[in-house]
């Protein structure tokens, strides 16, 4: 028998009183420790990054998210937060020395007070929980994302997601009114409330959007929205992209917010068609899907309008729903565009930046020059309406270098994004995907600042550690930081 090295048996016995502690914390199936039954968590929606993490913790009480954080705090133990794990940018990504704490079990709604139009809910209730807890008395949740029947009002918080509809009702952060956080500490605080603001500090836009880094959401309270008299929706197409975009941004220059204006290119739509049924045109290069919302009259006038805007940009057909179920069906198809594109292609590599709407049609160019350098085919789809991108850039990780060229072909997408006066991300946020792009939009002061901000929540820089930040810095007391330690705990982050 080979004896263990000492190292690796002061490592084994730190994780066992780790996992010792947490059963204590969370009794019953709430710790898992094997390794198969890891293997659900080792990745988020960016599967091309996988790692196991040391152990999963599954509480059900903001008192045991408080206790567990207490005690890695007091031990030195990172923490990685994670919802349904439908982030695209790996912003749950385990770390192999840290504890992954899923919120799967915060899954009730807590309270729906329709006088003040808000819902109170646990950060595990998907997304569109919240609508179909409301809708029969004739309300909804405005941010829709299209994996909104999976990802979680604690991971849209998060992110600060958008959907189909922010244009008009706005993303995550204009729809939270208020959150329950558990800081690293085991401190809990409540910010906002019912209340549309609140005194001091904007601490809940801060909270919005901070992936984990800031504190652990309990709860969070959301406005919810009266549904509109009537809602109709066009399909709109153009012989080319760069037609699109120009009748994308005439719209909104000529004063109309649709309650959503969508855009696909020609493989989406094919894609999203095969899968969905939805009734798209398959002989145009681009299709808008632009939805008016309001009074029946204001909407037929709008759409009077966005039709004749369309003609005058070239385009080649024009569809209005006439029925609900018509509607309907043409989002499906728009939302039903990820999984689409999945059937053509083995792999593909999800974008998110955000461009002003006039470059629109120059960035659609260059990402096509892109696509013919790196040779591989990509897939547009994405909210054409507040200018936020979502190439799919198609590949096998099966075939030679196809990831790595998707990969940097990628990154070429997000630094022409930063160069045209846009932002590396909209709605997915920044995890490991752009982590190591963020000088190439923000200043080291910028950081150093960020920085400060994330050592004022987590003194010892324990919670989701090597996001989002290209470098790790040491927190020092009163949020001041020490020098630069260098490069992340994991700059190899383990690929498959």
């Amino acid at each position: 028998m080979v004896a263990m090295p000492a190292a690796d048996e002061a490592v084994l016995a730190r994780r066992a009183a780790i996992v010792a502690a947490l059963r204590a914390i969370v009794p019953g199936e709430g710790v898992i420790e094997t390794e198969a039954e890891m293997r659900p968590y080792e990745s988020d929606g960016l599967t091309a990054y996988r790692q196991l993490p040391m152990v999963v913790v599954l509480p059900q009480t903001t008192d045991e998210v408080s206790k567990i954080l207490r005690y890695c705090h007091r031990e030195g133990v990172k923490v990685v937060p994670r919802g349904a794990g439908t982030s695209l940018s790996g912003g749950a990504l385990p770390l192999a020395d840290g504890v992954l704490l899923g919120l799967a079990k915060f899954n009730r709604i807590l309270e729906i007070d329709y006088d003040n139009r808000v819902v109170v809910a646990q950060p595990g209730v998907t997304n569109l929980g919240v609508t179909h807890a409301v809708e029969a008395a004739g309300f909804y949740y405005a941010p829709d994302p299209s994996s909104q029947i999976a990802c979680t009002i604690g991971g849209n918080v998060a992110e600060n997601s958008g959907g189909v509809h922010c244009l008009k009702y706005g993303m995550t952060s204009n729809n939270v009114l208020g959150v329950e956080l558990v800081l690293m500490t085991g401190e809990v605080v409540r910010i906002g409330g019912k209340h549309l603001d609140c005194g001091g500090y904007d601490l809940l836009a801060l909270v919005c959007g901070s992936e984990g880094l800031l504190g652990v959401v309990t709860e969070v309270t959301v406005r919810i929205l009266k549904k509109a008299e009537g809602a109709r929706a066009a399909l709109v197409g153009f012989p080319t992209s760069e037609a699109a975009g120009d009748c994308v941004a005439k719209i909104i220059a000529a004063g109309i917010i649709p309650s959503g204006m969508e855009m696909m290119d020609k493989p989406a739509i094919h894609a999203s068609e095969a899968y969905a049924h939805a009734g798209y045109p398959l002989d145009v290069e681009a299709l808008l899907i632009v939805e008016l919302d309001g009074p029946e009259a204001e909407v037929d006038s709008l759409l009077a309008r966005v039709s004749a805007i369309a003609k005058e940009s070239g385009s080649t057909t024009l569809r209005a729903s006439t029925s609900e179920e018509e509607r309907l069906r043409f989002w499906a198809g728009r939302k039903a565009a990820f999984p689409a594109v999945g059937r053509i292609s083995p792999d593909y590599y999800c974008m998110d930046g955000t461009i002003p709407r006039a470059r629109l049609p120059e960035v659609l160019a260059r990402i096509r020059a892109l696509s013919q350098q790196y040779d591989l085919r990509v897939a547009n789809v994405f909210h054409a309406g507040d200018g936020n991108l979502h190439p799919l850039i198609l590949y096998d990780a099966n075939k030679g270098d196809e990831l790595e060229r998707a990969e940097k072909f990628g990154a070429d997408i997000l630094r022409c994004c930063v160069e045209v006066g846009g932002v590396l991300t909209g709605e997915h946020g920044v995890g490991v995907e752009k982590r190591d792009l963020m000088p190439t939009m923000f200043s080291k002061e910028d950081l150093d600042q960020q920085q400060r901000v994330k050592c004022a929540f987590d003194d010892k820089g324990l919670l989701n550690p090597g996001k989002v930040f290209p470098t790790l810095h040491r927190c020092a007391e009163l949020g001041r930081m020490h020098v630069r330690a260098g490069k992340l705990p994991f700059p190899d982050i383990p690929r498959f």
